[in-house]
């Protein structure tokens, strides 16, 4: 399958979003490959939007199915295990509801995978009432994300339950 994604600079946020929905999904459509679909979304999140530094998934163990652990990613090493509860992404699947955080530094607890990071959004991926999987964007920037990155990310999420 030859893929090449559309992007345009000099367009909004929202703009940059609504352009790569379709794309995400024509992406992973006929693809019953759950990883291969994530690397695919990470790569077309992390390339597609600025101020994008790490872009990946966490899923959980389905051996500790209170730990998220590393899936696929698009940027520097990362974490390899986080529990429920601790750090922004534990946090976000434990309460199984989108957070996001200006400051990294300021959130309590805060696991540092990497030290260029300086704000994140996490969301989860809910299925039978409980957090399967997170999407885990930092950026380097602080105060990076907004609604609009909430909007947008949760929308992508939602279109893509389905393939977990």
């Amino acid at each position: 399958m030859s893929f090449e994604l559309k992007t345009h600079s000099g367009i909004s946020k929202q703009e940059k979003y609504e352009l790569l929905l379709p794309q995400i999904d024509a992406l992973i459509d006929g693809e019953p490959n759950l990883i291969t679909n994530l690397a695919n979304i990470t790569s077309a999140l992390k390339y597609s939007m600025d101020n994008f530094l790490w872009v990946g998934f966490y899923l959980s163990d389905n051996l500790k199915t209170d730990e998220l652990v590393l899936g696929p990613f698009q940027g520097r090493v990362a974490c390899t295990r986080i529990p429920f509860g601790k750090g922004v992404c534990g946090s976000a699947a434990e309460a199984m509801q989108t957070v996001i955080v200006d400051d990294v530094d300021k959130f309590p607890g805060h696991i540092v995978c990497d030290s260029l990071s300086r704000s994140e959004i996490v969301i989860p991926v809910i299925k039978d009432n409980r957090a399967i999987a997170i999407l885990d964007i930092d950026s380097d920037k602080h105060s990076n994300f907004d609604e609009t990155d909430k909007k947008y990310l949760e929308k992508i999420i939602n279109n893509i339950n389905h393939i977990f």
